[in-house]
């Protein structure tokens, strides 16, 4: 164990099929913390066979997940992680120089991050250039705010690292369907809350539109291929589902 102590923290729900190669990723932490959200399967099992330690956590965003793990983290530093993601050894060591540092020189970190999607690497669409915030000195963290596409709140300023970390998106078209039907909910029932404006017609064909010019035109979701069409189209899709569940819960609601 060096000067300081990195906590790495994983965000899990139903992950069996993923969380022993994140946790294995991450062995060079002096802590593995697993933030369970309420898992069903062997997840947790296979998390304290790496020797990761279990926090029980009931919430609906996931702010509140990533605050739960900023509380119970023991480290000096702190390092997130969702399960199908993984720490590549070049960021690892990059990462460990980081903390080896007596004084730190940023506030927080952010992490460049390789998306495969149904097996390909991606470099259109939304894909590509992509980054994320993830790594802190744990008394600059202040919290994480927003309950969906949360963001931290930090003192001081940001670096962003070399070396990338690699996210397994959608594995296959089943995954991608189960996790539409709890996303689309939860997305839906935020804009309710906003107050959003009656859902009409027009309006599906109008979100629409506009997911598809974003992620074919602007984002050039074809130059990935058959996997960038399939994703552009199922971004329109997702599209449509929310605001179809808007539709639903607005007419549940005034009924």
């Amino acid at each position: 164990m060096g000067i300081n102590m990195l906590s790495a923290v994983v965000i899990t729900k139903n992950e069996e099929k993923m969380i022993g190669e994140c946790l294995k990723s991450l062995s060079f932490a002096d802590e593995l913390l697993v933030i369970d959200t309420g898992s069903t399967d062997n997840t947790n099992f296979i998390a304290k066979k790496h020797h990761a330690r279990i926090v029980k956590c009931i919430g609906k965003g996931y702010d509140t997940f990533r605050n739960a793990g900023l509380k119970s983290a023991h480290g000096d530093w702190i390092l997130y992680l969702d399960a199908d993601e993984r720490i590549s050894p070049e960021l690892a060591r990059e990462i460990t120089g980081i903390i080896s540092a007596p004084n730190p020189l940023y506030g927080a970190y952010e992490l460049p991050r390789k998306n495969i999607y149904l097996g390909k690497s991606m470099r259109f669409g939304g894909w590509g250039n992509d980054s994320i915030i993830r790594l802190f000195p744990k008394d600059k963290l202040v919290a994480w705010h927003q309950p969906l596409h949360e963001q931290p709140e930090y003192i001081g300023q940001l670096k962003k690292l070399t070396n990338s970390m690699i996210h397994y998106s959608h594995r296959d078209l089943s995954s991608m369907l189960e996790k539409t039907i709890s996303f689309t909910d939860y997305e839906a029932r935020l804009k309710l809350a906003a107050n959003h404006p009656p859902v009409t017609w027009w309006r599906f064909f109008r979100v629409m539109f506009t997911e598809f010019w974003y992620r074919f035109i602007k984002l050039s979701a074809w130059r990935d291929g058959t996997e960038g069409v399939i994703d552009g189209l199922f971004q329109v899709y997702n599209s449509f589902i929310i605001y179809a569940r808007l539709w639903e819960l607005q007419r549940e609601k005034s009924e």
